[in-house]
């Protein structure tokens, strides 16, 4: 009787069942974090990737987690207490755990924090910091080839951290002339302080020894290279300095992905070129191809020069070549340096694209021109000479202040192309011959005077007798000039004396009508 009614008391339940049910529910919420770490996932600047240990990684243990407790909202709106432990460094574990530990320190550096409030996660910001340098000097000293779930890890963590989505800055009055472009301040990511050792990370693992190419072509792949394109037009001048490492030593050491990467950074400079004229990256991803282009193998293949023919000469074209010129131009010159020949097909597509009514880019082609006539042979000189030079004649009666006639007047100080043009003078000296001359006598800036001068006695005491035959045709074409201008001077004042005397004639006329009109109404 008495154990029947003892047995109607509610009983009190354990701790232990307690912390067994709060156990299982811990580890449903483990994998489900779990899950979201392994796929990559990044929730943007105001959601983020919870972690916590769970059983099932490699690293795991079943000791207490001695971490911090942080709240974390998802991008579905749920809110969730996660672990951010502090992990012992690598000197405090024996070789046979070290793998293990580098699988965890990765995990926990797979959280993206919110960098827009410096006062939110402090502490784990700086947990995540350390630990991160810690993986660094990890990568940087591995003496033994990295394992593929270690690849697969390291991919992963790295790509949470950098393929992110950054807020979009407005850039429609960024292109106004490629000058000014220079003295705005570059956009700086927030985030940078972690991001910049994220990118050594990646870095040291790329260029790592003992990274197997055959076993990480699987995961950094063609996606991932075009994720890399995508983030080169960063805001940020730190970070595209990085990914032009990277996208570099990913183009020697992945052999697989080579044409796939020039293919790629065609298409990047189509879109510049015929459509948007907007990218930050344009500089650095040149920077990468004249590196590139001084490794091509000789003879060049069809696809190298249509590469330059479609893709490298049409980067003159936009306002804003002063932003990435000097890569440029390098990648042309190693194309000349190469293959002599290519030297007309340059040329020509320069005279395409020269500027009309722009002094500075005037400049800048003038300057590339010089380097590119340095390594022209004479056979593609001579093919081409006939143009070139009627634009240069162009160049010496300049009169804009910037002096674009002083810069081209420069080319004679060279001695490559002094001698080209000694050698062909009797083609090039009837062309420039008018420009010179009314240089010497009416240009407004005393230094082209002078150094108009100094290439007059150049050819006059190379051939004199061409040089006065060039005079005496200047002078008649002088004098057809004066001539033909006096005449349509002559006939512009005959017809304002017509026109004067139609005029009065309309008036008298006038006159006339207004004096009938009067009498007949009287």
């Amino acid at each position: 009787m008495i154990k029947q009614l003892l047995g109607k008391i509610p009983r009190k339940s354990s701790k232990s069942a307690g912390n067994g049910e709060n156990g299982r529910k811990n580890g449903k919420n483990s994998k489900a974090v779990a899950n979201t770490v392994s796929k990559g996932s990044n929730f943007g600047v105001d959601s983020y990737i919870g972690y916590e240990r769970f059983n099932n990684q490699p690293g795991s243990d079943s000791g207490q987690n001695n971490g911090t407790m942080i709240s974390m909202k998802h991008q579905n709106g749920n809110l969730g207490l996660y672990s951010y432990e502090v992990l012992p460094g690598f000197k405090d574990v024996p070789n046979s755990q070290k793998e293990s530990l580098f699988f965890r320190k990765l995990k926990l550096c797979s959280i993206v924090f919110d960098f827009t409030d410096p006062a939110k996660h402090v502490k784990e910001k700086e947990i995540k910091r350390q630990t991160l340098l810690e993986l660094v000097d990890y990568v940087t000293s591995a003496n033994g080839k990295f394992s593929e779930a270690v690849v697969q890890e390291v991919v992963k963590m790295v790509s949470v951290n950098m393929f992110r989505t950054p807020s979009p800055q407005p850039r429609e009055n960024k292109v106004v002339d490629g000058v000014d472009l220079e003295e705005e301040e570059p956009t700086m990511d927030l985030a940078w302080p972690h991001l910049q050792i994220v990118y050594e990370v990646f870095l040291r693992f790329v260029a790592s020894s003992e990274t197997d190419v055959k076993l990480t072509k699987k995961y950094i792949d063609q996606a991932f290279v075009l994720k890399l394109l995508d983030l080169i037009d960063s805001e940020d001048p730190r970070e595209r300095e990085y990914l032009k490492t990277i996208l570099h030593r990913i183009y020697g050491k992945f052999m697989v992905h080579r044409p796939f990467i020039r293919k790629s950074i065609n298409n990047v400079f189509y879109q510049f070129v015929f459509e948007t004229e907007k990218h930050n990256g344009i500089a650095e991803l040149l920077e990468i191809l004249g590196s590139i282009i001084n490794g091509f193998a000789l003879p060049l293949k069809e696809e190298h020069k249509m590469f330059l023919v479609r893709a490298l000469i049409p980067l003159h074209k936009p306002r804003c070549l002063a932003m990435y010129h000097q890569p440029l131009s390098y990648c042309i010159t190693q194309f000349v340096e190469k293959d002599c020949k290519l030297a007309d097909v340059v040329i020509r597509g320069l005279l395409k694209y020269w500027p009309v009514t722009n002094s500075s880019k005037e400049v800048m082609f003038l300057n590339e021109l010089e380097e590119v006539l340095e390594a022209t042979q004479s056979q593609e000189f001579q093919r081409c000479m006939v143009p070139l030079f009627h634009q240069i004649a162009r160049c010496l009666s300049s009169s804009h202040f910037q002096v674009v006639a002083e810069r081209a007047l420069f080319l004679w100080n060279n001695d490559p192309i002094e001698n080209l043009i000694r050698q062909n003078r009797k083609v090039i000296l009837p062309i420039l011959f008018p420009a010179l001359e009314r240089n010497a006598r009416n240009h407004w800036n005393q230094a082209v005077r002078s150094l108009t001068l100094n290439v007059r006695k150049i050819f006059e005491d190379l051939d004199p007798e061409l040089f006065n035959d060039c005079l005496l045709k200047f002078q008649e074409t002088e004098k057809k000039e004066d001539e033909t201008k006096a005449r349509w001077e002559a006939r512009w004042r005959r017809l304002e004396e017509m026109g004067a005397q139609k005029t009065a004639e309309m008036e008298a006329s006038k006159q006339c009508c207004l004096k009938g009109r009067t009498g007949f109404s009287l």
